[in-house]
């Protein structure tokens, strides 16, 4: 199972809209997301670069990275986020409004049955050296070709393509407890990504989306929504009626998740007011 904490806000959206939000990876509680990858691996092809004597060469790789990440928002991805693990009590704090939220287990099986295209599903690592890293190489590869900037740049930029992609799998290692998954969507580079994307507006911000229609996605696997999900977890804190929810579970038309409720084991002590 793959296990996404949420409010109970988002889960109507999920629930009931059948739409389950891709949102800015920029914006999640990591404040080096994406970047943390791309400053390690520019440090490791740097290293390798002065390694060999080649100082012009790791200035110039540097101040090619230093120019990507001035522009680090259009190269955003956008995902959703799951844990491996069920009712944790980090993820309530985290993601699960302080445990006044709700969990919903998805089938990570019929889960990556849905991704393609522009859309997949990746396994988040968490490690700071990035030297062994593939892309190392190839970047390293591409500056000790005798040639000029301006002439490996189309090389270059490919390359950069797929660093901006990978960095969206990559976070701090003091994130590691998370054992996180994500359903993730790089905009800049999939063309063939057709869902448009949406905008949240609260008091404070507008925050960017992208919106996945899951009973289009279930139904192309000749699936009923309600199939992809294998449980719900009130959480810990939370006031929520079991009743009332099946109730709306019913209401909503997935009958079949109204005996798929379950109550939050975790001992998370409720917010003081």
């Amino acid at each position: 199972m793959l296990y996404h904490y949420t409010d109970f806000a988002a889960f109507d959206g999920i629930i009931r809209c059948a739409e389950l939000r891709l949102n800015n990876i920029l914006n999640m509680n990591d404040a080096s997301e994406m970047r943390f990858f791309m400053n390690g691996i520019c440090r490791a092809v740097m290293e390798r670069l002065l390694s060999d004597g080649e100082d012009k060469k790791s200035r110039v790789i540097e101040k090619f990275f230093q120019k990507e990440l001035e522009e680090e928002f259009r190269y955003s991805a956008y995902a959703a986020c799951f844990s491996k693990y069920r009712d944790d009590a980090a993820q309530w704090e985290r993601y699960g409004h302080l445990g006044q939220g709700v969990c919903i287990a998805f089938h990570e099986s019929l889960m990556q049955k849905m991704t393609g295209g522009a859309v997949s599903l990746q396994t988040v690592y968490y490690q700071k050296d990035m030297r062994e890293h593939r892309l190392v190489d190839e970047f390293y590869q591409l500056m000790m070709k005798e040639k000029s900037l301006s002439e490996i740049q189309p090389q270059l930029r490919e390359v950069m393509n797929e660093a901006w992609i990978q960095s969206a799998a990559f976070k701090h290692p003091s994130f590691a407890r998370e054992k996180e998954r994500r359903l993730v969507i790089s905009p800049f580079i999939l063309n063939e990504f057709a869902v448009e994307p949406r905008y949240h507006v609260s008091p404070g911000r507008i925050k960017k989306y992208y919106p996945l229609d899951l009973n289009r996605m279930c139904g192309r696997l000749g699936l009923h929504m309600s199939e992809l999900i294998g449980e719900i977890i009130i959480g810990p804190t939370s006031s929520q009626s079991k009743p009332i929810l099946q109730d709306y579970l019913i209401d909503c038309g997935m009958n079949a998740l109204k005996d798929k409720i379950s109550m939050s084991d975790c001992p998370l002590r409720k917010p003081t007011s």
